[in-house]
């Protein structure tokens, strides 16, 4: 059987997504579920960075704009928040340029305006 990568992490990470959920429901704005995860982030002691900043370096420069991930858990784990009818390419996209700039393998893509919290994992391999 495959190993699941960082299971434990994962796990810990998507039962605050549903305790967030259960607790706003669907309809606000992304900000407002990255409020609350913040909030239950601190409140279970998992540590967590906020709009992680990534320079791109491309050749033997790093290009001017840069990419800002909602949120690094574990210090390995791109927790990606949105609010929307569904996932599109490009949601996926941007978790894909997230890994690569940040060198980490998962991704995790939130969708919170749903009935019930919607999540992909997104691995890359190195």
């Amino acid at each position: 059987m495959p190993e699941y990568l960082y299971e434990n992490e994962s796990y810990k990470i998507i039962g605050i997504l549903y305790e967030v959920h259960k607790n706003l429901g669907k309809g606000f704005s992304e900000i407002v579920y990255k409020d609350a995860l913040e909030y239950e982030f601190n409140k279970n002691k998992i540590p967590f960075e906020r709009e992680k900043e990534y320079k791109v370096h491309y050749k033997d420069t790093v290009l001017k704009h840069k990419f800002y991930a909602d949120f690094v858990v574990f210090d390995k784990i791109i927790l990606e928040i949105k609010s929307t009818d569904s996932f599109v390419n490009n949601h996926y996209a941007q978790c894909l340029n997230y890994l690569k700039v940040s060198n980490n393998k998962l991704a995790l893509l939130v969708n919170f305006n749903q009935t019930s919290v919607e999540y992909k994992r997104i691995i890359i391999s190195k």
